[in-house]
């Protein structure tokens, strides 16, 4: 056996299986084995993995044991000359194997390989070469020395910047998504430590695989798509302590007591900062806008409200009291804010239609406020209308300033059209373009190109991939999706790399599979369009659907001895309307019995489900039935479907 592939899967089926297609096509010609190690996930990779790879070695462990221990289980068992690390999140060219093991074959010192790397838009990842986390090289990356100096021989030398990215070379760490060694320097210097559960361990490895007399090598002759950030968000306080943790295991263990107290010490210091500023960041993003609304909202108003009390209410001689200022005017932003969060306006990307409808929203609720509030607090009604149209005009020019500046976090209808352009046989274009319009994505645009590169276009394609570029332009492309099946893979990554300027993001649709998937940063995971329902999983449903219910719960109560007259078992109508309140249940729910394998997003228990209106007309009650109602329910969910189904239920008991 030449090579051995291991490869840890852990709740990522999809990737996983675009994945183990490129393995397969690039084992062509090979002798090789293929092993996944599965910590226990629950998305179902094991039976994606029987029923299309059934060619795989499948090690199911029936719990998360890390990512060293659960590579060293397969490790153990292989035979191949070379063992192969490979992440799942990754994609391989065509000819990536047998490049590599030519390499490796003619370099008898090379204990280790490491190869080119790009992100889901083409971009080299830094990664892809790095030097060993020396005391001083982690303080120059840490305190942003590295970024000062990208090419520097002693700022850079954690990702080793001065070495040419298109040029073999000599490295001193092999970075875990890729990571080929030879049998023979394992059996030397041993396998991963376990002792690193996550991060750290491909470094652990790359070192002593340096200190048993080998080398190891930068190979960019071949590339890998690395969809970075599967797991885990490089921003994370979580990611920080895990990996950083890591770095002063790795220090311990390695360098002498004096340098590992220095290195530990630098790498405490930068726990706490990076941990701080991890929450920062995260808070930040969280209330930026809505803080920016209520300073810009709250000042607006105030100032309003001093220049119109002083020249229309009190003639130049004064101005509202305190009072407005300090209690009531807050009180009014706070429920425009409230309102406009429940309305979706602080959902990302920012949407301006949202946020004026918000403000409508929250108008009603202030103008109520105001009937409620004793002679004393209420001032001027005008107040509330300019309230609303300084909230309403504040709110439009902050989104529209960040449309204009093509932040990410906002959006317009314009923006938020998706164009796709698909490349691939007539074949595969046609089964995903079916795909695509059958997710809840609703295309604005969707184009053929045939991936041929010469040649007319076959019936109802726009062109062919050398035409690509001037086809992005003039149909204003923002998403090319490769057809795996008839794309290369080494294609797929030329092109991304070529087509960088045109600023589009970048899918694959492997073969027999229903899924496409992309990443367009390294700090998102990545994008994954499939026919898997998930619309009432969004975080603007889950919201939409608890404020319905604890509406519905409230009015249930208040108005429960007339309704009592209605329903039948009040008592127990009574008892389910509290348990609603109080977040144990939901009104509507899915249908039951149910078929667990559908892999719906997981929701509250229902008093009622979409099946409980139609009982009474003697509707199919089987569990076919049941799921098709089930799939209806969580892809076309809307707020107003619940509130129909309630009606219609409480009118049917």
């Amino acid at each position: 056996m030449k090579i051995s592939i291991v490869i840890v899967n852990y709740n990522v089926e999809y990737f996983l299986e675009q994945c183990l297609y490129s393995v397969r096509r690039a084992l062509q010609g090979v002798e090789g084995e293929v092993f996944v190690v599965d910590n226990n996930s629950v998305d179902g990779s094991l039976k994606m993995l029987a029923e299309k790879f059934p060619e795989v070695k499948v090690i199911a462990n029936k719990e998360n044991v890390g990512f060293s221990r659960a590579n060293n289980q397969a490790i153990r068992v292989s035979t191949g000359e070379y063992v192969l690390l490979l992440n799942p999140d990754t994609v391989v060219e065509d000819d990536t194997f047998t490049k590599c093991i030519a390499f490796m074959d003619n370099h008898p010192d090379a204990g280790g390989l490491g190869v080119k790397m790009v992100d889901g838009k083409g971009n080299f990842l830094p990664e892809s070469k790095r030097g060993l986390p020396t005391p001083a090289a982690a303080f120059y990356k840490m305190f942003g020395l590295a970024k000062l100096f990208p090419h520097s021989k002693r700022f850079a030398r954690y990702y080793m910047g001065h070495l040419s990215n298109d040029e073999t070379n000599e490295v001193e760490i092999l970075a875990g998504a890729f990571m080929l060694m030879r049998r023979e320097t394992l059996d030397k210097v041993g396998l991963l430590d376990e002792t690193f559960f996550m991060y750290g361990e491909d470094i652990d490895l790359s070192y002593r695989i340096t200190q048993g007399g080998y080398k190891n090598y930068y190979f960019p002759e071949t590339r890998i798509i690395h969809y970075k950030g599967e797991s885990t968000k490089k921003t994370s306080v979580n990611y920080v302590l895990v990996f950083y943790k890591a770095m002063e295991i790795f220090a311990k263990k390695h360098f002498g007591q004096k340098r590992a107290f220095w290195f530990s010490f630098f790498i405490n210091m930068a726990i706490y900062f990076k941990a701080f500023l991890a929450l920062v960041s995260q808070l930040f993003h969280k209330i930026a806008i809505p803080f920016l609304d209520a300073v810009l909202g709250y000042g607006g108003l105030a100032a309003i409200s001093y220049f119109w009390g002083k020249s229309m209410v009190y003639g130049g001689t004064g101005s509202y009291p305190t009072t407005l200022f300090a209690l009531v005017l807050p009180a009014y932003i706070l429920i425009w804010l409230l309102s406009t969060y429940f309305a979706g306006g602080y959902d990302k990307p920012y949407n301006i239609g949202k946020g004026v409808f918000g403000v409508a929203i929250g108008s009603v609720f202030v103008l109520m406020l105001y009937a409620l509030l004793p002679e004393s607090l209420r001032f001027s009604r005008a107040l509330i209308l300019f309230g609303t149209l300084w909230l309403a005009i504040e709110m439009s020019v902050t989104r529209l300033i960040g449309i204009m500046m093509g932040n990410e976090n906002f959006q317009s209808k314009r923006t938020a059209k998706k164009r796709f352009l698909v490349i691939g046989s007539p074949e595969e274009t046609k089964r995903v373009n079916t795909l695509l319009e059958s997710t809840s994505i609703k295309p604005d645009f969707i184009g053929l190109v045939s991936s041929e590169s010469q040649g007319e276009a076959p019936e109802g394609f726009i062109g062919n991939i050398s035409q690509v570029p001037d086809i992005i332009t003039i149909y204003k492309i923002t998403e090319v999706i490769f057809c795996s099946k008839d794309v290369p893979h080494q294609v797929i990554i030329d092109k991304m790399v070529e087509w960088h300027a045109a600023n589009v993001d970048y899918k694959i649709a492997p073969e027999d599979s229903l899924s496409i998937i992309g990443s367009n940063s390294i700090n998102t995971r990545g994008d994954l369009y499939t026919v898997d329902i998930k619309a009432i999983d969004t975080v603007a449903n889950r919201r939409s659907k608890r404020l319905l219910d604890f509406v519905l719960s409230g009015f249930s109560i208040l108005f429960w001895l007339p309704l009592a007259l209605v329903v039948k078992r009040p008592i127990r109508f009574l008892k389910d309307a509290i348990l609603v309140l109080l977040g144990r249940r939901t009104w509507v729910g899915y249908c039951s019995p149910a078929d667990d394998t559908q892999k719906l997003p997981t929701i509250r228990r229902g008093v009622y489900s979409p099946a409980t209106p139609l009982e009474k007309d003697g509707a199919s009650n089987d569990t076919a039935f049941y799921n098709q109602l089930n799939l209806l329910y969580a892809r076309d969910y809307t707020v107003w479907k619940d509130a129909e189904i309630f009606f219609k239920s409480v009118a049917a008991k």
